[in-house]
């Protein structure tokens, strides 16, 4: 099998799906019965498509408004000013709105495996383990996922951020500069990190596996959880949300058959990224722990002072939906 090409720039910087990035670049509707429209904030190839693809957009009793963003900071942006009802999110995004003072609230979780978290390096480098990166320079999205990954993984290593040369690019220029050997190595999520290990133009050096939580977030307006219709619109979509993760997990090629249509995505990227990342996924309870270790990250960056006050993540989350779902420490699948 050929390996898969690199993605161009431009269609990179369409699937920011946890860094920073721009505002809102698409809206679309979803048909439902009834007066009530649920806002949604989504990303490319996010939830419309997984909901859709898993058949869990029928019989709804109320209509979806999506709005597409390339990335979480600009969706929390969106429903701390009350125009996303809800949004899907990696696990910094949150903390980092919470810093800010944000009217975000998170109410569902999933736990999947950090093995698409990874630090890769080109394929020539003599770096053979996490202690060979001091003094070397990494890119990384600042206040992305993978840039929690970056410090947990370099604290394993009894190493901290000061000991490296940190580089603050988005994919686009991450993957210029990685490829063009300007920089060591790269801190990335997948899609990016099965596009580099599928095109042969890198490998892991090691991955968020065991130092960061694994967790993913849907994350709503206050003023939606007080509307007692959409609240109960929200629960509705969060089991729909939940069932289309358990087909993505039965039917990992149909899923990256939709995905990488929809993303623009080479199908071997989307099927190793989906086998990696996607498929692992369970829904677990907003608990304790999950606030515990969401915390840790909040502590982290501000110690690094790149959030400017202490944040109690726990005034920043909504146990109402937790039902019967297992404990957020639950393995991954």
């Amino acid at each position: 099998m050929r390996p898969a090409r690199l993605l161009p720039a431009a269609l990179l910087l369409t699937l920011l799906l946890t860094a920073c990035g721009a505002t809102s670049s698409a809206s679309t509707a979803t048909d439902g019965t009834g007066s009530l429209t649920l806002d949604v904030g989504d990303q490319k190839g996010g939830s419309e498509a997984v909901l859709r693809a898993a058949g869990e957009l029928k019989n709804l009793d109320y209509k979806i408004k999506w709005s597409t963003f390339t990335s979480g900071p600009p969706l929390l942006e969106a429903v701390d000013a009350g125009a996303v009802d809800i949004g899907a999110v990696g696990n910094t995004p949150p903390v980092f709105a919470a810093g800010a003072g944000s009217k975000i609230t998170v109410v569902a979780a999933w736990h999947g495996s950090s093995e698409g978290e990874a630090v890769l390096v080109p394929n020539g480098s003599k770096l053979t383990k996490s202690r060979d990166l001091k003094g070397k320079s990494i890119a990384v999205a600042q206040g992305s996922s993978a840039h929690y990954q970056l410090i947990a993984s370099l604290e394993a290593a009894g190493l901290t951020p000061a000991d490296v040369q940190v580089k603050y690019l988005q994919p686009a220029d991450a993957l210029a500069a990685f490829t063009s050997g300007k920089v060591d190595a790269w801190a990335v999520w997948d899609p990016y990190t099965s596009q580099v290990l599928e095109a042969k133009k890198g490998r892991v050096l090691t991955t968020g596996q065991g130092v960061v939580n694994g967790l993913s977030f849907q994350v709503a307006a206050p003023a939606a959880l007080k509307d007692t219709k959409k609240a109960a619109a929200i629960e509705d979509y969060l089991a729909r949300l939940r069932r289309a993760q358990d087909w993505v997990y039965t039917h990992q090629a149909d899923w990256a058959t939709v995905w990488a249509k929809d993303t623009g995505l080479p199908y071997d990227v989307a099927l190793a990224s989906v086998r990696r990342t996607h498929s692992t996924r369970i829904a677990v309870a907003v608990d304790r722990p999950l606030i515990a270790s969401e915390q840790k990250i909040a502590d982290t960056f501000t110690a690094l002072k790149l959030i400017p006050a202490k944040v109690d993540f726990a005034d920043f989350v909504d146990t109402r939906f937790n039902a019967d779902l297992p404990a957020s420490t639950t393995p991954a699948r």
